[in-house]
């Protein structure tokens, strides 16, 4: 680093992501010092970094970093958030001064955050959690991060984020959304939409490719094509790239090479296990979740296949009918992840802004969307009791989407197609839309078995049936 020059902020942990965000920041001009657990990440890491050697203090442990950092100082760890955080919380603590903040960049689970902040704030210290959205690109030249934390250690750290978030039309794709967890428990619920979208695009895959006939190539076309229109996004993007690459070792496709088993690192699974804790809907995500675990069972599904059966039946459908009926399905996918979190605000007391949490994925993320500008814009006109799906913005989308969707859904099921995702965003739409639903036999039989009690619809004081007379 010249001579003169202090290091702003401290990041521990050189693997991909915090080396990525390192030489964002000191490409950006900010002066950062850098340490890792092991040299040999170290040495990479400044090898790599040679062109902005200027603005980069190499540390050799932890402490070295802490004493390279000015007060108030900011540590911010890559490392995974779960014992290897805790493991240097202990470590760190007994180094910082009252008024120093520690950042947990990874993906936490956000009760955990909450409990390291309180730990902090008693030893007169700030915890940040930080979600930051984009991958090793995006870290590298421009992440979505979603900030959890005082406002005090937002104000010392805004001119250090501010620059190397993505931008959306010259905005910061980053914002302080709440203290404590509030920022990452919106990066698990934008892991969970994540989830849900991959599921739905993977099943227009299938019914394209399998239950169409059309070829790789020309499934590649369609998902261009949309990319194109009001399903513009990233992981539309992505799939009408991947979708043209040959086998580098045989012929055919890539896709088709590739094992079908898909991975998940648990913040899909998370976001449906919260959901449920604060009694809403994740249906579409939980459908995605539950698809990428049974894909994990391939002796059980060859066995299935044996014995019952895989073979799709043909399927007469449009394109453009499954375009609109994606969109719709899109739209309900956003109005489930966007319930999940106005309950956790109200639970929380966190205050979460709906239309600045659209606003900040706008650009830099995973889920980036065109659908999230009309999203910010809804939330901003006052969507009626706070639901997209009640928004005059969309309701053309959804008065011309859900026929398309029921007619996929029905074709998919009476052909064997497996859509959980779409056929979740369908159930939890006509769920919602019937002002009078069967809860009330539920409720007859609770009390059946159970004495629990009902509320009458004329509102007469008698809580029980007459099967306990």
């Amino acid at each position: 680093m010249e001579e003169g020059m202090t290091a702003k902020i401290g990041i521990y942990g050189l693997g991909t992501m915090g080396a990525a965000l390192a030489l964002n920041m000191a490409e950006k001009g900010i002066p950062v010092a850098v340490s890792n657990r092991s040299d040999d990440l170290i040495d990479a890491f400044m090898a790599r970094a040679a062109d902005h050697a200027a603005r980069i203090t190499r540390c050799d442990d932890l402490a070295g970093l802490v004493a390279a950092l000015p007060r108030p100082r900011f540590v911010l760890a890559m490392i995974p958030s779960t014992a290897p955080m805790d493991a240097l919380l202990d470590d760190v603590i007994p180094m910082l001064d009252a008024g120093d903040t520690v950042i947990d960049a990874g993906n936490a689970d956000f009760h955990d955050t909450r409990r390291r902040a309180a730990r902090l704030d008693g030893a007169g210290l700030h915890f940040v959690g930080l979600g930051v959205s984009g991958g090793e690109a995006g870290a590298r030249h421009g992440p979505s991060m979603m900030f959890g934390g005082t406002e005090q250690s937002w104000q010392g750290l805004q001119p250090l984020l501010e620059p190397v978030a993505a931008r959306f039309h010259g905005t910061p794709c980053v914002a302080r959304l709440g203290p404590d967890g509030a920022g990452h428990f919106v990066k698990t619920v934008h892991n969970g939409i994540e989830y849900a979208d991959m599921q739905m695009i993977a099943e227009c895959y299938d019914l394209l490719r399998f239950g169409t006939g059309r070829d790789v190539a020309e499934v590649a076309e369609v998902f261009d094509a949309w990319n194109r229109g009001p399903l513009a996004s990233y992981l539309m993007e992505i799939t009408a790239k991947v979708l043209r690459y040959g086998d580098p070792f045989g012929p055919g496709p890539m896709v088709d090479a590739i094992v079908d088993a898909a991975g998940q690192k648990g913040t899909g699974r998370w976001t449906v296990i919260e959901a449920v804790r604060l009694g809403q809907s994740a249906s579409m995500i939980e459908g995605a979740v539950a698809a990428r675990a049974w894909s994990a069972e391939r002796d059980l599904r060859a066995a299935a296949d044996r014995a019952f059966g895989g073979a799709r039946g043909a399927l007469q459908l449009r394109a453009e009918d499954l375009e609109r009926a994606v969109l719709a399905a899109r739209v309900l996918e956003y109005a489930q992840g966007f319930r999940i979190l106005g309950a956790a605000s109200e639970e929380y007391d966190w205050a979460l802004d709906p239309a600045r949490i659209a606003e900040i994925w706008r650009a830099g993320c995973i889920i980036r969307a065109a659908l999230l500008d009309d999203i910010s814009d809804a939330f901003r006109a006052g969507a009626p009791q706070g639901q997209l799906l009640l928004s005059p913005r969309f309701r053309a989308v959804l008065e011309d989407g859900i026929p398309a969707l029921r007619d996929v859904v029905g074709k998919a099921i009476a052909s064997g197609v497996a859509v959980p995702a779409l056929s979740a965003a369908l159930g939890f739409w006509d769920s919602l839309r019937q002002a009078r639903g069967t809860a009330n036999l539920i409720q007859a039989q609770r009390d059946y078995f159970g004495r629990h009690g009902f509320d009458r619809r004329d509102g007469k004081d008698s809580h029980h049936g007459p099967w306990w007379d």
